[in-house]
């Protein structure tokens, strides 16, 4: 799956047909475009760039040419290369004649406000989370909370199962000097 970030300058715009049908084609193209890893061209950093530019130069079909043929090559493999992962530089999947740039700004024109795509995120299925859950104590937390409402110290948690037991416990009979029978909780 994929969720899309795609901004407008009036709530009343964002709330229409035309701008969701706008993000769900944009959604489309992403989830059918699994190379796309950035919204603009100028969002690729230096970084990315070089490393495809090294992936390109050790290329085996570039062997044994010259060096400033290497060097125009290989600008033109990373321009085509860097093309494939910007989502607004992609042919629309529905109507591949335009660009998701042109769709957007064909938008704009009809709805007649400023629309962006800010960002996006994919789901693979079968994909977990990166965060790490850590077990909880259940008794400790409420042991903790109690504590903390009384103003006390945090009791031990055997002192906790030791009162929980006692007010789970049936009613006890106890004989006192006159005879009588007492009944204590």
């Amino acid at each position: 799956g994929v969720m899309v970030e795609v901004n407008c300058e009036t709530d009343f715009v964002a709330k229409g047909d035309k701008f969701a049908e706008l993000a769900r084609a944009v959604a489309m193209q992403l989830a059918a475009s699994p190379t796309v890893e950035f919204v603009r061209a100028d969002e690729i950093d230096d970084e990315v760039k070089e490393r495809e530019r090294q992936a390109e130069m050790n290329a085996e079909d570039l062997a044994g040419k010259p060096d400033n043929i290497k060097e125009k090559m290989v600008e033109g493999r990373l321009g085509k290369i860097l093309k494939t992962k910007v989502l607004l530089d992609q042919p629309y999947i529905r109507d591949p004649s335009m660009t998701v740039d042109e769709l957007i700004k064909g938008y704009i024109a009809t709805i007649g406000e400023n629309i962006q795509v800010a960002r996006f995120s994919r789901f693979n299925l079968g994909e977990t989370s990166t965060v790490v859950k850590e077990e909880e104590d259940l008794n400790a937390a409420v042991a903790d909370a109690i504590a903390q409402t009384k103003g006390t110290e945090e009791p031990a948690a055997e002192e906790v199962k030791e009162e929980a037991a006692e007010e789970a416990a049936p009613a006890v009979v106890e004989e006192a000097e006159d005879e009588g029978k007492v009944w204590a909780m």
